[in-house]
C-alpha cells in the first residue's frame, strides 16, 4: 500500500512570533541565522503584504507566515493577489495564516464562522492552495474547519494540554503550530508581571476565556488579572533550558511547530532568541 504524501508545511520545530505587523529584512536574517525555521508576523498585517518579499530576499530558507490576517480588515481578493505575487517570486516560502479576530473588537463581527467559510471560498476561487494556508482556531468547530479547508491550525495563547486535545480531534495529517509566550527570567514574580501585561488584553475576549474554561481553568482563574495558575500555563519562564522544556511539551503531544513569542523589549529580542536557540538545540547558520 502506498503511503499518502503529507501536505504539511515544513517550518522546522521552532519559529519566532512577532506582533509587529511587518518584518524588517535585517531581523529576518538574524532569526534565520539562529536556526529558527519561520517568522510569524501578527498584529493583523495589511493585505498588501509588502514587507514579505524584502524579508525573503534577505534570507535563503526562512519561512514567513502571517499570524494572522484578519478577514474583516483584509479582503480575500487582495490577500490572494498578494499571495500569488509572493509565491511567484519565492515559491513555497510563505504561509498564509487567516482568522476572524475578536467579536469585542470588530464592529462588523457577524456570524464569524460563515464569514470565514466565505473567505476560504474566495481564496479557493483565487487558487490559493489549502496546503499554504492555516487558520487561527481554538474551539472544535473552527479546528475542524481548519482541518478540512487548510493545511491546519495556528492556535494562539494555548497550552500543551490544548495541543494534545487538538491533535486528538484533527488527526495526525493536519498541521498544528501553536504559539507560546516566554519570559527569560528566573524571577517568578517578575515573569508573571510581564506575562500578565501581555495576557491582560485577552482576559476580556470571550473566545480565549471560553478556550481556557474548556481546559479546566475556573472562573476565578480567568477573571482579571488572571490567576498565577493561568499565567504560568500560558507564559513559560525560567532559565533557557526550563523554557525549552516547556516548549518541547507541545511537540511531545503532537505539535509540528511552535511559534515562540518572547516578551521583551525590541532591543533585547535577538539576544533572547540567541539564548533560547542554544537551549532548543537549534543549529546556527552562517
Amino acid at each position: 500500500m502506498t503511503e499518502a504524501v503529507s501536505l504539511k508545511p515544513d517550518l522546522g520545530r521552532y519559529g519566532v512570533w512577532l506582533g509587529t505587523r511587518t518584518l524588517s529584512p535585517d531581523l529576518a536574517a538574524q532569526i534565520e541565522s539562529l536556526g529558527y525555521g519561520a517568522a510569524w508576523v501578527g498584529g493583523s498585517p495589511d493585505a498588501d503584504l509588502a514587507w514579505v518579499e524584502p524579508a525573503l530576499a534577505a534570507t535563503s530558507s526562512l519561512q514567513l507566515a502571517t499570524g494572522i490576517i484578519n478577514i474583516w480588515s483584509s479582503p480575500a481578493a487582495a490577500v490572494a493577489e498578494s499571495y500569488q505575487r509572493i509565491e511567484k517570486a519565492y515559491p513555497g516560502r510563505f504561509l498564509l495564516g487567516i482568522g476572524v479576530g475578536h467579536p469585542e473588537h470588530t464592529q462588523e463581527y457577524q456570524k464569524p464562522y460563515d464569514a470565514l467559510v466565505s473567505y476560504l471560498d474566495e481564496l479557493d476561487a483565487a487558487t490559493v492552495p489549502t496546503s499554504r494556508r492555516v487558520i487561527a482556531a481554538l474551539g472544535p468547530k473552527v479546528l475542524r474547519l481548519a482541518a478540512q479547508r487548510s493545511a491546519g491550525a495556528h492556535p494562539y495563547l494555548t497550552t500543551p494540554e490544548h495541543t494534545a486535545h487538538v491533535r486528538e480531534l484533527v488527526g495526525n495529517t493536519v498541521f498544528l503550530a501553536p504559539e507560546h509566550k516566554v519570559v527569560l527570567s528566573t524571577d517568578a514574580a517578575e515573569a508573571r508581571r510581564i506575562g500578565r501585561k501581555s495576557v491582560d488584553f485577552y482576559l476580556g475576549l470571550s473566545n480565549y476565556v471560553n478556550s481556557w474554561r474548556r481546559l479546566g481553568f475556573t472562573e476565578s482563574d480567568v477573571r482579571e488579572p488572571g490567576s498565577d495558575k493561568l499565567i504560568d500555563a500560558l507564559v513559560a519562564y525560567g532559565s533557557p533550558e526550563a523554557i525549552a522544556g516547556r516548549l518541547d511539551e507541545h511537540l511531545a503531544v503532537g505539535a509540528d511547530h511552535v511559534a515562540i513569542q518572547v516578551l521583551t523589549r525590541p532591543e533585547n529580542l535577538v539576544p533572547a532568541l540567541t539564548e533560547l536557540a542554544a537551549a532548543l538545540g537549534l543549529t546556527a547558520k552562517s
